[in-house]
């Protein structure tokens, strides 16, 4: 898939749509105080062993893909969440 280096979205600390500066991020760390990872914590504790049965077949042929979206107008950078896709590429705009 190609996405371009550069596009026009919602910058939070403008408080407008500027133009934003697109690089490829890596996962964000999860948070301990999640309510999933919680009650995650929960199932595994003690003894019993893990809460799911593990996974059959092969890994997924598709990928998370976690972009960082950085405003070039005041430099404030934006991880929102990510989607998946099998192949990604950053091109210059085609026009």
């Amino acid at each position: 898939m190609h996405y371009p280096k550069t596009v026009s979205t919602y910058c939070p600390k403008c408080r407008t749509h500027t133009a934003h500066e697109v690089e490829k991020g890596k996962k964000r760390p999860a948070s301990e105080l999640a309510w999933g990872q919680r009650r995650f914590r929960r199932a595994t504790r003690g003894y019993g062993g893990f809460p799911r049965p593990k996974p059959e077949g092969r890994a997924k042929a598709v990928r998370r893909v976690y972009l960082k979206y950085r405003c070039k107008k005041c430099k404030y950078t934006v991880q929102p969440a990510s989607w998946r896709a099998s192949q990604l590429e950053l091109v210059e705009k085609h026009g």
